[in-house]
């Protein structure tokens, strides 16, 4: 058939045109060679779009296949229009003109566009696309229009011909796909978002690595540098033929006028045509030569393959029985969205396990299954991008039911199928979706405290009871603001908090160094009062201008303090005489060290009020801060003690003695934790120029402020500026806890005059209870083990049990003591008001005061 009937030509042989025919010798092996490119170029037709429809995308296929039509229409239009006549010989090299068609070019470029969840992230990703992509595309497209157009320089016209239109075809695709195509894509993605709130309705969960893998699409640097070289031999090839050797050839041109007369008998004549266009087409088809039958055959029986026996085995790997693990076992430990299977709502009579069918056949899109986050996460590893409506929002979001409408507006299966999931072993909770999920939990299926052990990964199992929780708050989206995701909740599960719905982050200021024994030390701060990291770093680089702090640990014990009930006063006091004995004693050490390698009882100090006795247990901890340590301990040589007295009744193993979370004289006097003094000699030049005072001043303030006006208030180890603020900024950042800076904040500060002229400073802080371990608690937590680090005491001591636990201790006494100095420094040159208002409150309408935190912390 000819090609005129795609050009406009109104020349058509045999119709309206009578063409003489000249006749060629056709020989057999070159009909099998014709038949033999034809069935290649349809196999590889076949096999790019059956690469295509393994994707699982009906988006990918359908742009790239309209793309390439598209762009073939453009250039076999403009090439034929350009050369204006009947190109008769190009129908036997159609079959050479399909291997030139590249559907990979455009699933490349729309993979990055399809890995997006919002239109903004269309069009970056698109950009992105095109920066990674755009290069190598040119590249061979050069190299392509270089290789064909060797054929150009051939001299048999027909071949000229051919190649001429396969270099045209090659320039029109390359323009096409670097300007039309991109915008093509956005376009068609833009208009298939869903009408409400905007939100794209494709789902593709096989690229959901699409942008992380991208160094993986790079091409190969020695490849490229091969094509390079090619096309410049190519190039050199194509400017020897066509200006050194067109001189040459010029001669040969000036002979055709003379054969230009024998045309006029071949030019085609005009005839009146005898049956329509369409009949003489259709009786051109009747008349097929044998290789135009196989050929016909084999595209027939490729297509109808394609269509009606590849559908089924497609879609099924979209349902629930194949939930692409793949996915998960080609995953390294990234940040990837959850396993959430949220898919077109299955008709009433289908099974789990069968093929997904929407409600409406052409309306609804198959959702395929996306990964989740893995059970160890990576925290180097690249971002993955979310696909789809119905993944997990972002860290911002709050899983209220406003995010959530459109999954919410899925009707889950019934309860007693959602059971039947959820016991399966193979299914599980992977295999349900949110709302079938929180039909479980409110119909009692599945405890809500217990949904980050039974869901797949712990995160779901917080997303769901945010989900859970937002209706029944004053204001659904009160969650909006608080983060959730990427959190190692396996970490906190059953150690640091229950019925979890997100973390709160804490700004982290870095404080030093300070000069501690001759180390120094940055130490990180939690907190989010204004002026304080500041503060305390300038009283850090005082202490670090006048040679630095000493400190000593001066005991180290954790108590608790349990509470037991004789019969009669006399029988407790009879109790309290055999503890107080060494053979009681040693009984009760034997039994108390028996339940740790690290407790080691140190001392029993009883106390007695009427028949109740309180026994306060004190032992070493090693490196944790011991609570655990102690409890355990105490309830075992309880035990021991009732077998000796059988009438003794234990009424509580803490009676408030030991003391914890409260002020306590006891703690003040006795200690608990670690007891620790930390000293320093500041310079009077250090004082003026550092502290912008005096060493008068500051223990004038000293003893005025912080001996006689906290013995005034009556404070209890409260002898102090702002202690408490040093220990819980550190507290937090180190994965301490925060309530124990009750009793850990007693410090009694102390200023005196020294050196030959008595100028200099003199500066100790005393702190008998400080409470604080390395492991255990929040120390697990790999933000809290990084301020650890930060110090050098993460973890457990290998050394000497202990150490790391002491040397905190005394870096948080040195840090209060430069707490100390620089906040009384402040109040006695008149600063406080000033740094506060600029660092902590509002400017406004503050008048000029001399002096501001920033010019004091260097």
């Amino acid at each position: 058939m000819s090609m005129n009937m795609f050009t406009g030509n109104n020349q058509i042989c045999g119709w309206n045109f009578e063409c003489p025919k000249i006749e060629e010798e056709i020989l057999s092996s070159d009909i099998i060679i014709l038949t033999i490119t034809r069935c290649f170029a349809i196999l590889y037709i076949y096999f790019q779009f059956q690469n295509l429809r393994q994707l699982g995308s009906k988006y990918m296929l359908g742009i790239a296949g309209l793309f390439t039509i598209f762009s073939s229409f453009v250039f076999s239009t403009v090439v034929i229009h350009f050369l204006d006549k009947e190109l008769t010989g190009l129908n036997e090299a159609l079959p050479f003109f399909l291997l030139l068609i590249d559907l990979s070019k455009a699933s490349a470029l729309a993979k990055f566009a399809l890995s997006s969840n919002c239109q903004d992230e269309v069009r970056e990703n698109i950009a992105r696309g095109m920066a990674i992509l755009g290069p190598t595309f040119t590249l061979d497209a050069l190299v392509e229009c270089l290789v064909i157009g060797v054929g150009t320089m051939s001299g048999v016209r027909q071949l000229e011909i051919m190649c001429c239109f396969g270099c045209m075809s090659v320039l029109a695709n390359y323009f096409v796909f670097m300007t039309f195509f991109p915008a093509c894509v956005s376009l068609v993605l833009e208009l298939s978002r869903e009408s409400r709130e905007g939100r794209p309705i494709w789902q593709l969960g096989h690229f959901a690595r699409v942008l992380e893998e991208e160094e993986d699409n790079k091409p190969n640097p020695v490849t490229q540098r091969v094509k390079v070289i090619m096309s410049l031999g190519l190039v050199l090839v194509h400017a020897h033929s066509r200006w050194i050797a067109e001189p040459a050839s010029e001669d040969s041109t000036l002979e055709i006028p003379k054969s230009a007369s024998g045309l006029d008998e071949s030019m085609p004549r005009r005839i009146d045509p005898e049956v329509p266009l369409w009949q003489f087409y259709l009786s051109r088809m009747g008349s097929m030569d044998i290789e135009q039958v196989i050929t016909l055959g084999l595209a027939l029986f490729l297509a109808i393959k394609y269509i009606f026996f590849e559908q089924t085995e497609t879609e099924s790997t979209l349902s629930l029985k194949n939930p692409m693990s793949s996915s998960l076992g080609h995953t390294k430990n990234t940040d990837c969205c959850r396993n959430n299977i949220e898919t077109t709502r299955l008709q009433s009579n289908c099974p789990v396990g069968d093929e997904f069918t929407s409600k409406e056949n052409t309306d609804e899109v198959i959702k395929p299954i996306e990964s989740f986050v893995p059970h160890s996460i990576n925290r180097t590893s690249k971002p993955n991008f979310m696909l789809g409506d119905f993944t997990p929002p972002s860290s911002s979001s709050s899983g209220t039911p406003e995010e959530l409408d459109t999954e919410l507006l899925l009707d889950p299966r019934p309860i007693e199928e959602c059971l039947s999931i959820l016991k399966n072993t193979e299914k599980g909770p992977k295999s349900l979706t949110d709302a079938e999920i929180i039909l479980l939990v409110n119909a009692k299926y599945i405890p809500a405290y217990k949904l980050e052990n039974m869901m797949e990964t712990p995160e779901r199992g917080v997303f769901i009871r945010r989900q859970l929780l937002a209706p029944k708050l004053p204001e659904p989206t009160a969650l909006h603001l608080l983060p959730f995701r990427d959190y190692d909740y396996s970490l906190v599960v059953g150690s640091c908090c229950e019925n979890v719905i997100g973390y709160v982050p804490v700004p982290v200021g870095v404080a030093g160094p300070l000069c501690l024994n001759g180390k120094e030390f940055q130490v990180p701060m939690a907190t989010t009062e204004g002026c304080l990291v500041a503060s305390t770093n300038r009283g850090c680089r005082a202490i670090s201008l006048g040679g630095g702090a000493r400190s000593c640990v001066l005991a180290d014990g954790m108590t608790r303090g349990p509470v037991v009930r004789l019969p009669t006063a006399c029988d407790a006091a009879e109790v309290k005489a055999w503890l107080e004995s060494s053979d009681g004693f040693q009984i009760m050490k034997e039994m108390f060290d028996s339940t740790s390698r690290f407790a080691r009882l140190q001392k029993l100090q009883i106390a007695l009020a009427g028949r109740n006795l309180y026994i306060r247990f004190q032992s070493k901890t090693g490196d944790a801060m011991g609570m655990n340590m102690l409890s355990k301990g105490t309830e075992k040589a309880l035990s021991r003690l009732h077998e000796e007295f059988p009438a003794m009744q234990i009424l509580a193993v803490s009676g408030n003695y030991c003391t914890d979370k409260k002020s306590a004289a006891i703690n003040w006097i006795e200690g608990r934790g670690k007891s620790v003094v930390c000293e320093a000699v500041i310079p009077a030049k250090v004082v003026r120029e550092i502290l912008k005072t005096s060493t008068y001043s500051l223990i004038e303030v000293n003893i005025n402020k912080n001996l006689v006006g906290s013995a005034m208030a009556g404070c209890l180890g409260g002898y102090n500026a702002h202690a408490a603020n040093i220990v819980t900024a550190v507290y937090i950042a180190c994965g301490q806890d925060p309530a124990q800076n009750v009793g850990s904040s007693n410090c009694i500060t102390l200023m005196e005059s020294t050196g030959s002229c008595n100028e200099d400073l003199y500066i100790s802080c005393t702190m008998p209870s400080i409470e604080v371990g390395t492991v255990g608690g929040g120390t697990n937590l790999q933000p809290q083990q990084s301020c650890l680090q930060m110090l050098g005491v993460q973890g457990a001591s290998k050394e000497t049990p202990g150490e790391n636990a002491c040397q905190l201790a005394e870096i948080i006494c040195g840090t209060v003591m430069a707490g100390e100095l620089s906040l009384m420094a402040a109040l006695a040159a008149g600063h406080l008001v000033k740094s506060h208002m600029t660092h902590n409150r509002s400017k406004q309408n503050l008048q000029d005061l001399p002096g501001s935190c920033t010019k004091k912390a260097a």
